[in-house]
């Protein structure tokens, strides 16, 4: 069988993934205007091949409060992918695991701004130590991913 053919048969057959077809989600982020760690945080998310639409927002808290995420658990910025919530600054890596692995909640949220989160690094700063929760649908959450405090190299 000449291997083109074997990889048209193995894409009918879903055995390969047909990267042409793809489907991209877009990460809608409701932002200050005048926020620069939210703009640093779309280009964190840009670079790590999200594609995403901002909209500037007078008070981003009732964008927060529609998507289901306690007011407690805030951050500078709200955000949806595929119909979860992402508040302040949520690393790449945990959206795509979000993503992959579709659990039932509301989303994800790093509360507050932790240095050293993506959109809050800081040439010569220490990294704070954060957790990334997951916000389930009751309201409750529970720590999905923790990132260790890091020190500046000196």
């Amino acid at each position: 069988m000449q291997r083109r053919t074997l990889l048209q048969a193995m894409t009918l057959l879903g055995t390969l993934p047909n990267l042409a077809f793809a489907k991209t989600e877009t990460i809608e982020v409701y932002k200050s205007a005048t926020c620069g760690c939210c703009t640093e945080w779309v280009e964190h998310l840009q670079a790590n091949g999200f594609e995403v639409k901002t909209q500037n927002v007078p008070n981003t808290a009732a964008y927060r409060a529609r998507f289901g995420i306690p007011a407690a658990l805030g951050s500078c910025h709200t955000a949806r992918i595929a119909g979860y919530a992402l508040e302040g600054h949520v690393p790449a890596r945990e959206i795509r695991r979000l993503l992959a692995e579709k659990p039932n909640a509301v989303g994800l949220t790093v509360p507050g701004m932790p240095m050293g989160s993506p959109g809050m690094e800081m040439p010569d700063m220490q990294a704070d130590a954060y957790d990334v929760l997951l916000v389930r649908k009751d309201g409750s959450h529970a720590v999905y991913q923790h990132y260790k405090a890091r020190q500046v190299a000196r």
